[in-house]
């Protein structure tokens, strides 16, 4: 006999939608991974999902840096929504979700972050925007370790990039969990998990 479901039956049990932010060099990818790991979720990474496109846009338009306006102007509404269609469609089929990208609009105005969950939360998820945090120094001494292609542009100038870094890494003005990012990486996975109340 099937179960009526009324106004006493409990709320539809949502998947978690881990919305992980930060600076260059915060270890977002990293701790991304590690936290899709232990949750069975999707990792959906702005690089590695929409790199290869941007790479194209970059060769056509000669303009190397991301950062540069003239390019983030052209890719930046097409790469988050490539990422926010692959959340949805992994929240539909019944699979978390840990979304990589710095998500500064998102970090600043509390529309665009209410509109990317209201989104998630419809495909089934519940959003949790989680904030890695370092002082520009340490986000500079990381981008000169890793010695990526991709960073070459911001390194040419080092003090106009910390300049630039410290107008830009500012708390977000959204609800959010922030966490100081120079800790361990299992360490951080597991504040993650805590605050979504998981194993």
């Amino acid at each position: 006999m099937a179960r009526t479901v009324g106004a006493d039956a409990p709320p539809p049990t949502r998947l978690p939608a881990i919305v992980l932010t930060g600076a260059p060099a915060t270890g977002k990818s990293t701790v991304g991974r590690l936290l899709a790991g232990r949750l069975h979720a999707a990792l959906i990474d702005q690089d590695v999902a929409a790199g290869p496109l941007v790479e194209v846009i970059q060769r056509l338009v000669g303009i190397d840096d991301l950062d540069d306006e003239r390019l983030a102007g052209l890719t930046r509404a097409a790469r988050y929504e490539a990422i926010a269609a692959l959340a949805i469609d992994n929240l539909t089929a019944g699979v978390p979700v840990v979304l990589v990208a710095p998500y500064t609009r998102e970090l600043a105005d509390d529309r665009a972050w209410t509109e990317l969950a209201s989104r998630l939360l419809a495909a089934g998820g519940k959003a949790l925007l989680v904030w890695l945090s370092l002082e520009p120094e340490q986000i500079l001494r990381r981008l000169q370790a890793r010695d990526a292609p991709r960073d070459r542009a911001k390194l040419a100038d080092t003090g106009a990039f910390l300049d630039g870094l410290a107008q830009r890494v500012v708390r977000p003005a959204v609800p959010h969990l922030p966490l100081a990012a120079d800790q361990p990486h299992e360490v951080l996975v597991h504040q993650i998990l805590d605050a979504v109340k998981l194993p």
